[in-house]
């Protein structure tokens, strides 16, 4: 074996003996320490926006790019004309979207209990864990 070949075979050898021995002390004091309320406050409105917008979007109408209503209508028309394949594709697109529906609903009644919960803390104290 070139001298070339058996130093890279050590060097990878090397490489992965150190990956495999897992993380540094460095890496174990970087775990999350509380629950991250104050971010969570923080970025509530944001998050709901989002949430907002994504729910009337997915509950527009047919002519409203991203609805439930035109997905389904272009699924109807996928499937009259015989396209089978597209009408496969878009249809399984159509079930993911209805299930982000009350999803979102979910996560929007979610956020409005945080919101609460934020509104009843102490600014300086809302998550200082």
């Amino acid at each position: 074996m070139p001298l070339n070949r058996k130093a890279a075979a050590l060097g990878a050898l090397a490489l992965a003996g150190s990956v495999l021995a897992g993380a540094t002390p460095a890496q174990a004091a970087a775990t999350p320490k509380g629950d991250g309320a104050k971010v969570i406050c923080k970025r509530l409105p944001a998050a709901q926006a989002r949430i907002d917008k994504a729910l009337k979007r997915l509950n527009g109408d047919a002519t409203v790019a991203g609805s439930v209503a035109r997905l389904e209508k272009r699924v109807a028309e996928a499937k009259a004309a015989g396209h089978t394949e597209v009408y496969t594709f878009l249809n399984d697109r159509l079930d993911f979207r209805k299930t982000l529906v009350p999803t979102l609903v979910l996560r929007q009644n979610d956020l409005k209990a945080v919101a609460d919960w934020c509104a009843k803390q102490p600014s300086s104290s809302a998550g200082s864990k």
